[in-house]
């Protein structure tokens, strides 16, 4: 019978580590991920930058005129 319990214990004493692993992974994961979300905010807003950027030198090109369009 006490090596019974003893065997519950050591169950126990198992289940609480692993659940204690389990919460800072899980704390570390949720601290990977908000820092994903931020780099990937950041690296969005440089993309859309760089389109506008792109976009205002594309209107300062002058256009073709409409003979030479088709060469």
């Amino acid at each position: 019978m006490i090596s019974e319990f003893h065997q519950l214990f050591e169950k126990i004493r198992q289940l609480a580590e692993l659940t204690q692993s389990l919460r800072r992974e899980n704390a570390d994961l949720r601290l990977n991920a908000a820092a994903l979300l931020r780099e990937n905010a950041e690296l969005t807003q440089r993309m859309n930058e760089a389109h506008q950027r792109v976009a205002a030198l594309l209107e300062k090109i002058p256009a073709l005129p409409q003979d030479q369009e088709a060469v």
